[in-house]
């Protein structure tokens, strides 16, 4: 091959800062990069939907616990994924779901149980969009974090793992006094 001559598709990467060939130390910096740039993905994106969510507040579980329709709502294609394989390798595929669809999106008016494992930040708009849209039978679940305006039915476990039940009737109930006591 003549000088100046294209080479191979993608050859002039795999050439060192001076033109020459990588050597063994260009590589494993390029080794490093990747590696470091593979983890950074993996921290920003993926690993904060990874962390250990209580059982309690699992579609799984609460299918087990005889709650039908089961099905969970994600947007993260790794955690939908994974939610798939976890609930085929409990035995469950095909009788739980799991849909790639946004929570803010979906009409939540015919269910009847939902759990929530969610920041602090989107506790108050997820309440308004629940009291819109629950019938008064339904019961809320949240996990790790409560809904700060809204007076648990009951609460159970501690720490990390604590979830907090409400009613919403008895959310509507309170807020309907609310309301009225504001306006005296």
């Amino acid at each position: 091959m003549e000088p100046g001559e294209p080479g191979e598709p993608g050859e002039a990467a795999w050439r060192g800062p001076g033109g020459g060939p990588m050597g063994g130390r260009s590589l494993l910096e390029l080794a490093v990069a990747t590696g470091v740039a593979a983890w950074a993905t993996w921290a920003v994106l993926l690993m904060p939907g990874f962390r250990r969510v209580p059982l309690r507040l699992q579609v799984l579980e609460a299918y087990k616990q005889g709650l039908r329709p089961a099905v969970g709502y994600e947007l993260n294609p790794w955690l939908l994924c994974l939610s798939h394989y976890r609930a085929w390798k409990a035995g469950y595929h095909g009788k739980v779901s799991f849909l790639k669809k946004d929570l803010w999106k979906v009409n939540l008016s015919d269910c009847h149980n939902v759990i929530v494992f969610l920041a602090p930040s989107v506790k108050p708009p997820l309440a308004t969009k629940l009291l819109a849209e629950l019938p008064d039978e339904a019961r809320v679940v949240a996990g790790r974090f409560p809904f700060p305006s809204w007076t648990p039915t009951s609460t159970l476990g501690q720490g990390l793992e604590q979830v907090w039940a409400y009613d919403m009737k008895e959310v509507r109930r309170a807020a309907q006094s609310s309301a009225e006591g504001s306006r005296v």
